[in-house]
């Protein structure tokens, strides 16, 4: 009984707690500046900004929904244990909220000034051939299924295959709430080590690949960064990857140089040119403003912790299949005998254990 009272009161001071860390009331007079912007008529005259307004106004409300329902659902259990003075029956709905609160709380630690956006996730195969191409396949494979559980949208937007098997690199858009907050951890060398099925004998194979996370960003993001029209360098030809009659025969696919900096961009998955080039001049807004973190670092955390550039030396987890399986993250410790089901998008507690470490 006494456990019981503790627990609704701990929970009690946690949601207090993480009203004032959300800013309630800043978030409560921002939610309804969104829902007059979104009353206006003329809203979707321009798609793009309206997109933006209507998402951050559904993830406000969700935000701002949940908390106030686990702080009614918190102080209903104080009243019953005040008036009976024992709701042990009321057990599963106190672990219940314990959970909820914990993915509130999780989310108050993403407060970098990029962390609630859109994030573009690039994975690139190390040294090794078809070994390390199919080990990039499979890391796709498994942030694509990630982003499946969350509910969040993935959008290819460049895609290099391997000759015989896997891909030698990719890139694709993240779409959600936080995204770029909740994968940024996911920087940096990935490590495989499994029995080969390339090789006839089966020999144990170590095979590498470099995870690459950026935030989405518009111009007005990067007011120390200019893109003038006269550094870029534009190519165009036909796409090499996967995709329709279009795609294949008409130079759609697009080769974009920043001259200054020589930071080269492809993008060659949509069907016309001019989708290619928005996407091309996205991910070099994103590249130019990693490179600016890069330049900055010693002098400047512009972001909550310390951007970490996604080099080769920078191994962050190992997979193991063989001749144990075992899944680490060398950074928070974390760790857990089933790398099938990581490989199949579970990664919440290796995810949530770096925010928590970032925090």
């Amino acid at each position: 009984m006494r456990d019981f009272k503790y627990n609704i009161e701990d929970l009690s001071e946690r949601v207090r707690n993480l009203e004032k860390n959300f800013s309630l009331d800043v978030k409560k007079k921002r939610l309804s500046e969104l829902i007059a912007f979104s009353a206006d008529e003329n809203l979707w005259d321009d798609q793009t900004k309206a997109r933006k307004i209507m998402q951050e106004l559904g993830d406000l409300k969700e935000e701002i929904t949940e908390l106030e329902e686990i702080g009614g659902e918190i102080s209903a259990l104080t009243g019953l244990l005040a008036e009976k003075g024992e709701v042990n029956d009321f057990s599963k709905d106190v672990k219940r909220l314990e959970r909820r609160l914990g993915r509130l709380e999780l989310k108050s630690f993403l407060s970098g000034q990029y962390d609630g956006k859109n994030a573009l996730l690039s994975i690139h195969a190390g040294q090794g051939g078809t070994e390390a191409m199919d080990w990039a396949s499979m890391l796709y494979r498994m942030y694509l299924r990630f982003c499946e559980r969350r509910g969040w949208k993935s959008e290819t937007m460049d895609l290099s295959e391997g000759e015989e098997a896997g891909i030698k690199n990719v890139t694709f858009r993240i779409e959600g709430s936080y995204a770029y907050g909740y994968l940024k951890g996911e920087a940096g060398t990935h490590r495989l080590v499994r029995q080969s099925p390339f090789n006839a004998d089966k020999l144990r194979q170590t095979s590498f690949a470099l995870v690459e996370v950026l935030p989405e960003l518009e111009d007005v993001d990067l007011p120390g960064v200019e893109i003038k029209d006269s550094d870029l360098d534009w190519q165009f030809f036909r796409a090499s990857s996967q995709g329709g009659q279009n795609v294949q025969k008409v130079s759609t696919a697009v080769r974009l140089k920043h001259i200054p900096t020589d930071i080269v961009v492809t993008a060659q998955t949509e069907r016309f040119q001019e989708q290619n080039r928005k996407i091309a001049l996205n991910l070099l807004r994103a590249k130019l403003w990693a490179r600016e973190q890069l330049l900055r670092e010693n002098r400047v955390k512009e972001l909550k912790g310390e951007y970490r550039p996604a080099s080769w030396g920078n191994q962050i987890r190992s997979y193991v299949l063989h001749p144990y399986k075992m899944v680490k993250d060398l950074r928070t410790e974390v760790e857990t005998g089933n790398p099938e089901d990581v490989l199949d998008g579970n990664l919440d507690d290796f995810v949530e254990a770096e925010i928590q470490k970032l925090s």
